[in-house]
């Protein structure tokens, strides 16, 4: 009995060496971004070159790396997935603000590290230069604009900033959005319109030209159809009457008298 108890003693022992030692390896694997251990953000600017190098540390065997943008996995060449990888991000443009990239080891992925982009640029502005309305009728000039850091944004009429008045401008802001609405516009609101965007290094400005068309006239077509449907009725009506007084005065008329002999 003893000596079955030591058999199933030593295979617990052999099974718990094997637990342990299977991940020893893999333990003691991590990556690095540019020496870096932790994932991290990279501040960085539009129109430059950024290149990341992934690199494996404390392993054993070889091992592939995997590159993601955001979801998005990373074509990489054969040569360029063991032990160590490097992407290159050229040029840098204001779409990779915020977006992360992720090196993962392939046999095991949850052993990553991240990078996120910080990309800094000046603003970028644009919109619909030309617009026409009727007098009277609204109208919204949509600013649209990039900018990291945020821009400090203004509207600007004739090099001086717009007086805005109650009930007839308004605006509006998002993240990429500065709009004016003009409600009921007058001839007055023809004109320049300027959106300024200012940071503490630059200040951009796009132009929008406003033309305040003559209001139509619009004739009231209803008022008149029913207005000669009533003068045609009124004349035929007429018209009949008349008839039906003719016609008795020509029976009258017709009607033989009585003569004395002679």
């Amino acid at each position: 009995m003893a000596w079955k108890k030591n058999i199933l003693m030593r295979s617990y022992a052999s099974l718990l060496v094997v637990i342990l030692l299977l991940p020893y390896g893999l333990m003691d694997v991590i990556l690095t971004v540019n020496n870096n251990s932790e994932n991290y953000v990279l501040t960085t600017k539009r129109g430059s070159s950024e290149s990341l190098k992934c690199a494996v540390q404390n392993h054993s065997q070889d091992e592939q790396l995997l590159w993601y943008r955001e979801t998005g996995k990373v074509d990489l060449k054969a040569e360029n997935k063991i032990n160590s990888s490097d992407i290159c991000i050229y040029p840098v443009s204001e779409d990779d603000n915020g977006v992360t990239f992720t090196c993962k080891l392939q046999r095991n992925q949850s052993i990553s590290i991240s990078v996120t982009l910080n990309v800094t640029y000046e603003p970028i502005l644009s919109g619909k230069d030309l617009q026409t309305v009727k007098e009277g009728n609204n109208i919204k000039l949509d600013c649209n604009v990039k900018s990291n850091p945020p821009a400090q944004m203004m509207w600007y009429r004739y090099n001086s900033v717009l007086n805005l008045e109650k009930n007839h401008h308004q605006i509006y802001q998002t993240s990429e959005l500065f709009q004016l609405s003009i409600s009921k516009t007058l001839k007055s609101d023809n004109g320049t319109y300027s959106c300024h965007a200012k940071t503490s290094n630059e200040l951009r400005i796009i132009n929008f030209h406003v033309i305040v068309e003559d209001k139509e006239i619009t004739i009231p077509i209803e008022p008149i159809i029913a207005a000669s449907v009533v003068v045609i009725l009124t004349i035929l009506f007429g018209l009949i009457a008349r008839r039906n007084k003719i016609m008795k005065l020509c029976r009258k008329s017709q009607t033989p008298q009585s003569g004395i002999a002679m």
